[in-house]
C-alpha cells in the first residue's frame, strides 16, 4: 500500500550579487527533480528585509534555505550571517556560505557566526553544478530540517 504525499515547493534564498553566478546557480538548479523556487536578492540590505518580511518584502516566503555570499554591496554578507544567527525567528534557517572566498579568516569567522556550511564556489562550471546540486542533495533529501 503506498500513501502519495505531495511534495511542498521548497524555497531557496540566494543572496549574491554576481550577475553571472546568479545565473549559473539559477540553471544548475533548474535540473533539479525537487519542486523548488530560488529568490534573489543582490544585497546584505535587501536580504535582511526579505527575510523580515519588510516594505517591498512584506509577503516574502520563509526560506527553506538561504545561499549567502560574503562579499555584498551595501551590507556584508557576515553582517547579514550575525544578524540571521542572532535573530530567533531566524536562526533556524540553514545558512550555506557560497563565496569565492579561501581567506581562513572567513571560514573561522563564519563558523564562529554558526554558519551551517562553508562552501568555495568553484570557477569550473562543472564542479560548480555538482556543487549547487550536492548541497541541494544534502539540505533537501538527507538533513532533516525544523519546520516554521
Amino acid at each position: 500500500m503506498s500513501v502519495e504525499t505531495e511534495e511542498i515547493q521548497k524555497i531557496i534564498f540566494l543572496v549574491e550579487d554576481n550577475k553571472a553566478d546568479i545565473r549559473l546557480i539559477q540553471e544548475a538548479l533548474k535540473t533539479s527533480s525537487l519542486p523548488h523556487q530560488v529568490v534573489t536578492v543582490r544585497d546584505g540590505i535587501d536580504a535582511m528585509a526579505y527575510l523580515r518580511q519588510e516594505g517591498e518584502y512584506a509577503d516574502a516566503l520563509r526560506p527553506d534555505l538561504i545561499l549567502l555570499d560574503l562579499n555584498l554591496p551595501r551590507k556584508d554578507g557576515r553582517e547579514v550571517l550575525a544578524e540571521i544567527k542572532a535573530d530567533p525567528k531566524l536562526k533556524r534557517i540553514p545558512v550555506v556560505v557560497l563565496t569565492t572566498s579561501k581567506n581562513e579568516d572567513d571560514i573561522y569567522n563564519s563558523y564562529d557566526l554558526h554558519v551551517n556550511c562553508y562552501i568555495t564556489k568553484s570557477r569550473n562550471l562543472t564542479q560548480l553544478f555538482q556543487i549547487v546540486k550536492g548541497i541541494e542533495q544534502f539540505w533537501f533529501s538527507t538533513a532533516t530540517l525544523p519546520s516554521e
